[in-house]
């Protein structure tokens, strides 16, 4: 089954089921502080998981594109990947447990869908501890499913340090928090048990990772395909857990890893959908993949993913480009990581565009918005390839220089290497270790912060997830850059949108498109126009609709970005006549007043064409 069938069906079988299909969100999150990439499918639902009203109905289903650079240095083994494709579906307040457990069991063992063999599937579930009980209902579904496709009805429970894989075995283990529980995403908030899906590879336990082999052992046996999540509980600050009003179904399934396994190959780069990339970069770098070189096919592994994930974040509706800032850094890492192993295969010359247009080509029909932003793409890989050409080789050699002294590199030597050619320190890190030396990561940091005043979550790589929170303070702000397009629209033209936004509970920070720095007056008349707007208390209010009628009213909104059948659109001031009105999931006020004053704390560059306005309200 290729991938792009396994994508359809997904879809087609919930679509069945009562869902709305609901398009790919933007891989940039749109004001959330806490991650630099969309890094579920449920990471654009969090307002309608909270309780928020959902345009689409309470059952929704997507294939969501997804990045996570936690995981970084495992790409290059058999199913580590920085880009992923992550179906869903979610129920907000409808269906639970049985329904949710059942559909998922149909869906991978009915010979109409995927039409897996039962017999290789195992499951856990939440072993249950002072917080929540075991959960007892997850294992009395899951046991009636094994029962109906003729396996042991006395499906037995094993718990983690009693595990025993036989065919007569146990079918259900039972794991703690750590294993089978998601969230709160913050200290307090929504949360609750779920209940992970494995195949059995049939491959022979390796006993360097425990005596006995179980569904969570890392020895590569099993391999989890799909996690569905009970939000049931909401955690207090005092640490209980109470039962949610609202409960949520929200589950999780890679794409890559289910292609992996109904399609039998060894790893994720072996599935239909990277193997013309594969192709591509045999054919550049003259090397074979899969010839027996483990280190050859690590390299290939890491160009495939890093351009592909590249590609994906630059060809975004909001696409970001490499810099040496937040989301931009880590593109540029990727770039950079994938020109130092394509050098590794013997490239010397040109290697990201054509892997780049196989990506495209690859998944262009699924995700049209690569094939619309190809030429920026190709644009910027082409100049991000040469100027890193043109240092590579003298900051590599300066690097030898340096370690023919000592193996050791401080944290003052790893800036030169980073400013002067500009080598991320995570390649630096990874060329020593590569040598049996080590780098002073902390040194770096501090003389990192010294000479430029940029993010220590990009320059560590601390991006591991997580949730914007909807606070008071955030809502306002959320609010206030709606006020901020408007004034911004009315002052310097029609040509500003929106290219970017991030909010704390301090302050806002919101990117447009304009060509010049803006004037002290033009500066001054925006938040003038801005404060005019909270002092009128102009009510704010909410209406649903499609598309078509949003851009009919003159509603702002990123139409090159593909939304649901129907939208919300907030409306600040007179229906009639607008102070303000944009598609937008929310949350916001109810009246401007609420936000009492608003002050502009500085306004600059971000790049060619685009620039930023940092603010906050008193």
């Amino acid at each position: 089954m290729k991938t792009h069938e396994i994508r359809q069906k997904y879809l087609e079988f919930f679509r069945e089921k009562g869902h709305a299909i609901i398009p790919s969100a933007s891989l940039i999150p749109e004001n959330d502080p806490t991650v630099l990439f969309t890094t579920a499918g449920m990471h654009p639902l969090v307002p309608y998981l909270l309780g928020e009203v959902h345009p689409a109905g309470k059952r929704l289903a997507s294939a969501q594109k997804c990045m996570r650079t936690d995981d970084i240095d495992e790409v290059g083994d058999n199913r580590h990947g920085t880009f992923f494709e992550m179906l869903g579906n979610w129920s907000l307040g409808d269906y639970f447990k049985r329904e949710a457990i059942a559909w998922s069991f149909e869906l991978l063992t009915d010979a109409r869908w995927f039409g897996m063999d039962a017999s290789k599937l195992y499951v856990t579930v939440f072993e249950g501890d002072a917080d929540a009980p075991r959960d007892e209902e997850s294992i009395g579904i899951w046991q009636a499913q094994f029962e109906m496709k003729g396996i042991a009805a006395d499906v037995g429970v094993a718990g983690m340090d009693e595990p025993t894989i036989t065919e007569q075995g146990p079918r259900i283990f039972a794991y703690p928090k750590k294993k089978n529980w998601w969230g709160p995403a913050g200290q307090t908030g929504p949360c609750g048990p779920d209940t992970e899906m494995f195949y059995d590879t049939g491959l022979p336990h390796d006993t360097a990772f425990g005596e006995k082999c179980h569904p969570n052992c890392d020895c590569g046996r099993f391999i989890e395909i799909w996690n569905d999540v009970f939000m049931q509980y909401d955690k207090q600050t005092d640490g209980a857990f109470l039962p949610l009003k609202q409960q949520n179904v929200d589950t999780g399934m890679g794409l890559e890893r289910m292609a992996k396994v109904l399609q039998g190959v060894p790893t994720i780069f072996d599935t239909d959908a990277l193997q013309g990339i594969m192709h591509t970069i045999a054919e550049v770098s003259g090397k074979a993949y899969n010839a027996g070189d483990q280190r050859v096919d690590r390299s290939f592994r890491i160009v495939a993913d890093h351009v592909r994930s590249a590609t994906f974040v630059m060809g975004d509706p909001r696409g970001v480009v490499p810099s040496n800032v937040g989301q931009g850094y880590i593109v540029r890492r990727l770039v950079r990581r994938a020109i130092r192993e394509g050098r590794r295969l013997g490239v010397t010359g040109p290697l990201l565009e054509q892997v780049a247009l196989a990506v495209i080509g690859a998944y262009g029909e699924a995700y049209p918005e690569l094939e619309t932003n190809a030429a920026r793409v190709l644009m910027e890989l082409k100049k991000e390839e040469e100027k890193f050409g043109k240092s590579v080789e003298k900051g590599t050699r300066e690097l030898e220089k340096m370690m023919a002294k000592t193996n050791s590199i401080t944290g003052e030597q790893a800036f030169v290497l980073f400013s002067t050619f500009g080598f991320p320190v995570e390649m630096t890190e990874e060329i020593v270790k590569e040598q049996g030396g080590t780098v002073d990561h902390e040194a770096f940091v501090t003389e990192f912060k010294k000479h430029q005043d940029l993010s220590r979550t990009a320059s560590a790589g601390v991006f591991k997830g997580g949730l914007a929170d909807s606070t008071e303070e955030t809502t306002q702000l959320h609010t206030a850059t709606h006020l901020l397009q408007a004034a911004l629209r009315k002052v310097l033209g029609t040509h500003v949108e929106q290219r970017g936004s991030n909010i704390t509970v301090e302050r806002l920070r919101f990117d447009f498109s304009h060509p010049d720095k803006m004037t002290p007056e033009q500066v001054q008349t925006v938040e003038e126009l801005v404060n005019s707007a909270i002092r009128q208390d102009l009510p704010v209010t909410l209406q649903e609709m499609t598309v078509a009628e949003a851009k009919t009213l003159g509603a702002m909104g990123l139409f090159d970005e593909k939304y649901g059948d129907k939208v919300k659109v907030y409306t600040v001031g007179d229906p009639l006549a607008p102070f303000s009105r944009e598609i937008c999931g929310g949350p916001h006020v109810k009246h401007t007043g609420e936000l009492k004053t608003f002050k502009i704390l500085k306004e600059e560059a971000v790049s060619a064409g685009v620039r930023r306005i940092k603010a906050i309200l008193g």
